[in-house]
């Protein structure tokens, strides 16, 4: 008997009937022998609704109040979920984060998880039952409720597999699997078969929305094989583990990401000693604001220019922050930017492939896309462009790449 988790997410069970779709896909797989464990997010839309109706009450949104609020979209989905289990003949038990005891630390909105007790699930799972989680969601350890942000189902999903030793973890979404690159923008792009949790996370943290980052993270961490499947059709989906098969090695690159919510700042002309880089940063982290990739240049006077990129949500605070600090240090002056995207090339085939950068770089060319940022690790080359090349970047890449052929 093999365990399984399932996560839906709220298109998955945006509404009475979609709901009683994902009971009904439950109950096949438990008809097959498998225990199951499925989380749950709130219906699609009403998280945004429980958020508007804080706002309006109190633009203030205290933190924990609104942890309070939100997490109550979760509850609504696994009652109505359990619900229906129990229509078409199954026993089913829903648990909240608390009644499950995800205990995570105390950040309110973004918490993590720090632990989880499984022992009552793993209890009414050998008494038959089919468990019901709600995603997202955990308490800290004085009891307040905690959110774990945006896409936090995933990660509840990730962490109760893991804890729970599952055999698979399954991401039902609105999509049937992770692919080359976005299929909006390039149409023939192709459902990859697997990919390997490196490139997963690559994908996930360069703009690819298949699974939020934490998940990937959490899966990684822990071994957890995952499966992005579709709520909506049935097939194989796309399979993220560390095995990879033959025909996987020889894949230079598994795909394209892109992401055109981010802003490039500059502080020019920077006395550079000892030092500096912090003293610019510092002041950023010190907001929560996230930084992506950094570029330092040192000129023949003895002056850096920096410069680095922000979530393009971000850009105001931070560029308010950076001429701050430009007149601390004396700098020349800071500039701004944020009509950029960034697009990367992901592929675990790099470490023994040559090429990959400059055939990026001379496609990018042939297509008159000026480069403004340059970043590489090991499985991944990334660049800054204008964003009003981003769609025309993603076509030209994936072609030259030749991912929309089948391996």
């Amino acid at each position: 008997m093999s365990l399984i988790v399932e996560k839906y997410g709220g298109t998955s069970v945006g509404s009475i009937e979609r709901i009683n779709a994902v009971a009904e896909k439950v109950s096949k797989s438990h008809h097959q022998g498998n225990q199951m464990v499925v989380v749950v997010s709130a219906m699609s839309g009403e998280t945004n609704r429980l958020l508007d109706m804080a706002k309006e009450i109190n633009p203030g949104m205290p933190a924990r109040e609104t942890d309070v609020l939100v997490s109550t979209g979760e509850q609504v989905t696994i009652a109505l979920l359990c619900m229906a289990l129990m229509r078409i003949g199954h026993k089913a038990k829903s648990y909240t984060g608390g009644q499950v005891r995800i205990e995570t630390d105390g950040s309110y909105g973004r918490a993590r998880i720090r632990s989880i007790d499984d022992s009552r699930i793993k209890k009414d799972l050998d008494k038959g039952k089919i468990i019901v989680v709600a995603g997202f969601q955990g308490v800290d350890n004085k009891g307040n409720i905690t959110t774990l942000g945006r896409g936090g189902s995933d990660t509840s999903a990730v962490a109760l597999a893991a804890a729970l030793k599952a055999d698979e973890c399954r991401i039902y979404t609105d999509v049937d699997g992770v692919y080359t690159a976005d299929p909006r923008i390039v149409p023939e792009a192709r459902r990859m078969d697997m990919v390997t949790f490196e490139e997963m996370l690559e994908l996930s943290s360069q703009g690819a929305k298949v699974l939020q980052i934490r998940s990937v993270e959490f899966a990684g961490k822990y071994k957890v094989p995952l499966r992005v499947l579709s709520s909506f059709e049935d097939g194989p989906g796309t399979l993220i583990s560390y095995e990879v098969d033959r025909k996987m090695e020889r894949a230079v690159i598994a795909g394209i990401a892109h992401n055109a919510d981010e802003a490039k700042l500059t502080i020019t002309g920077v006395p550079d000693h000892p030092g500096i880089a912090h003293a610019i940063l510092g002041s950023i982290a010190e907001k929560m604001i996230n930084v992506d990739m950094i570029i330092q240049n040192i000129a023949a006077d003895e002056t850096t220019d920096f410069t680095f990129t922000v979530p393009r949500t971000d850009y105001e605070n931070a560029l308010a922050i950076l001429n701050k600090v430009s007149v601390e240090l004396g700098a020349r002056g800071v500039t701004g930017d944020n009509n950029i995207a960034k697009i990367s090339v992901v592929g675990v085939g790099m470490r023994s492939h040559t090429g990959v950068a400059d055939l990026m770089f001379a496609t990018l060319a042939e297509e008159g896309i000026n480069i403004k940022m340059i970043s590489t690790s090991e499985i991944k080359v990334s660049v800054v462009i204008d964003d009003k090349y981003t769609e025309l970047a993603v076509r030209a890449l994936h072609k030259a790449f030749k991912l929309g052929e089948k391996k």
